[in-house]
């Protein structure tokens, strides 16, 4: 479960709302920390909360939420995705808040037929405005054994991580006038569902449903940020220990550098910044800047 230690309100960027910062200490209890948002049945808790699985059929998927939202910190999820011919099916891992001109930070999971790789999708919104795409594929089968995802989010980057090997890194380019998420608390979110109008090969290949149910698991579960509740001011500085936390200010060291040149050299299959054909009068302007 996660502990929390409250103390002063940190500084933030919101005026009105206080930031109970926590230190994750151990892997989140489903039970404790999370809710089933859809799905029925098809969302399961298991293992006394350690576990939580998401099944896909023709006629429903199931998603989940974290109770709390959440201002920067770092959020880790072990995923097994769909075995097999997951081809049609999108499994996901993201960060959103909610409302018009939403921010987002997302992993998307997109299945494939049997043999062929998962694509791994990333994207960031920041007032409800995102084509800021990158895919990759795994240097593994993501399906045999449980892996973990990661998204480090503070004021000046957001880093995706898979097993801790950074894949991308979206920096913080207010200065030259594009939109960053860090006004908006976001929750964590996940889920499984039907996509094959566009999720594989273009929606070439479409979901075999004579396969279904299709699973997901999720375990692990680790957040070390700050909860955020409405209704409270904020403006002293905190001492607390969680504001010295490494996400608040984690950047890439050299071999952090050098394991993104390898992902992106050897796995990233698209790139926002490289498509001049869908961007014709020129690509935006923070693709021209350091990718570390």
């Amino acid at each position: 479960m996660l502990f929390f230690s409250c103390s002063k309100p940190s500084v933030m960027l919101l005026p009105c709302i206080f930031l109970a910062c926590l230190v994750a200490s151990s892997y989140a209890n489903f039970y404790q920390d999370a809710q089933i948002t859809w799905g029925d049945q098809r969302a399961k808790i298991l293992n006394s909360g350690q576990l939580l699985t998401l099944s896909l059929d023709q006629a429903s998927g199931a998603g989940f939420q974290s109770k709390n939202e959440y201002l920067f910190g770092r959020f880790d999820m072990q995923l097994k995705l769909v075995p097999g011919n997951s081809a049609g099916s999108v499994t996901t891992f993201y960060l959103s808040s909610q409302g018009p001109g939403h921010d987002e930070i997302d992993f998307e999971f997109l299945g494939n037929s049997s043999g062929n790789p998962y694509t791994v999708h990333t994207n960031v919104y920041a007032q409800g405005k995102g084509e800021k795409e990158q895919q990759f594929h795994l240097w593994f089968d993501p399906t045999t054994a449980f892996h973990t995802y990661s998204i480090v989010w503070n004021a000046q980057r957001i880093i995706f991580l898979v097993d801790n090997i950074p894949i991308r890194v979206f920096h913080n380019s207010e200065a030259i006038g594009i939109p960053f998420p860090k006004n908006q608390p976001m929750r964590v979110y996940a889920s499984l569902w039907n996509a094959d109008d566009w999720a594989t090969q273009g929606g070439r290949v479409k979901a075999d449903w004579t396969k279904a149910p299709f699973v997901a698991s999720y375990r692990n579960f680790k957040i070390s940020s700050c909860a955020v509740s409405a209704g409270s001011s904020c403006g002293s500085k905190s001492t607390d220990s969680a504001n010295t936390e490494a996400w608040q200010t984690q950047e890439l060291d050299g071999a952090g550098r050098n394991r993104l040149r390898w992902v992106q050299a050897k796995y990233m299959i698209y790139n926002y910044c490289s498509d001049v054909k869908r961007f014709s009068q020129g690509v935006p302007p923070e693709c021209k800047r350091s990718r570390f």
